[in-house]
């Protein structure tokens, strides 16, 4: 049960990379306004500098998690279990806030938190039974 949830933190992290490069350095394209829903180019330049940071917010959730499971897989289960589980969680916690604040992200929130979710969940059994 512990690879099934590490491997579903690493696939949240690979989510929030891909993420990562939409908002940090894609964000003025048609493509990524398109995914979240800016209108024009100008609206894009308007928030690039948010999008920016934003995108680096995911970034950083994802290689805490990404280290989290390279510690796991050294040998220090300790230290890595906390950081997947404090980086899946943050990630979750994210699509909460995302999906509270406006009703109409509900679809980008679940996208955004499944995997996550489904990480917790799998690592948090594997380490009850385990």
């Amino acid at each position: 049960m512990l690879i099934v949830g590490l491997v579903l933190a690493a696939a949240a992290a690979a989510f929030h990379v891909f993420i990562f490069a939409l908002e940090s350095l894609k964000w003025t394209e048609p493509e990524t306004r398109k995914i979240f829903g800016v209108p024009s180019e100008a609206d894009a330049v308007t928030m690039k500098a948010l999008a920016f940071n934003q995108g680096f917010y995911n970034l950083f959730l994802a290689l805490m998690t990404l280290l989290g499971i390279g510690l796991v897989i050294v040998g220090a289960p300790t230290v890595g279990l906390t950081l997947v589980f404090a980086g899946t969680g943050m990630m979750v916690a994210a699509a909460l806030v995302l999906v509270l604040s406006d009703r109409s992200k509900a679809r980008a929130a679940a996208m955004q938190g499944t995997l996550p979710l489904l990480a917790v969940l799998a690592t948090a059994i594997a380490v009850a039974i385990g």
